[in-house]
């Protein structure tokens, strides 16, 4: 599970208005691993700067404690985002083709993202075959 900028926004608000579907989505995950169900929930380093996510902030304490994994903005990462960014006929953001590397160079089978912006989602996930949760 990738989860984009207002998901993360979302998240650390508990007056977010989507706030509370966020943690929805979250607790099936977390019920899923119950199960032995191997699940994994990043963020992108690029979301993380975009939202302001300091691990080191008291205000971010429960996304820190959720156990969401950071996904650097690495050279792999960093080509296929430019790719993404240089082969769409709308330019997206570089942080919307952050998410779209993650998405695309997951080893996972299924790949869901929570995001606000379903179509942009698609658009970087290329040919990749993704869940997208509409926030």
């Amino acid at each position: 599970m990738v989860l984009d900028n207002e998901a993360v926004q979302a998240l650390a608000d508990p007056r977010h208005r989507k706030h509370r579907r966020v943690i929805a989505h979250l607790q099936v995950v977390a019920d899923r691993k119950r199960s032995a169900a191997r699940i994994a929930v990043v963020v992108p380093t690029s979301v993380r700067v975009e939202v302001g996510w300091d691990r080191t902030e008291p205000r971010w304490a429960l996304a820190n404690q959720v156990g969401i994994t950071d996904v650097a903005l690495d050279a792999a990462h960093s080509n296929v985002a430019v790719a993404i960014r240089l082969g769409l006929r709308e330019r997206v953001s570089v942080v919307d083709a952050h998410v779209g590397s993650v998405v695309q160079l997951s080893a996972a089978e299924r790949v869901t993202v929570i995001s606000s912006d379903p179509a942009d989602m698609k658009a970087v996930a290329g040919e990749r075959a993704v869940v997208i949760v509409a926030l």
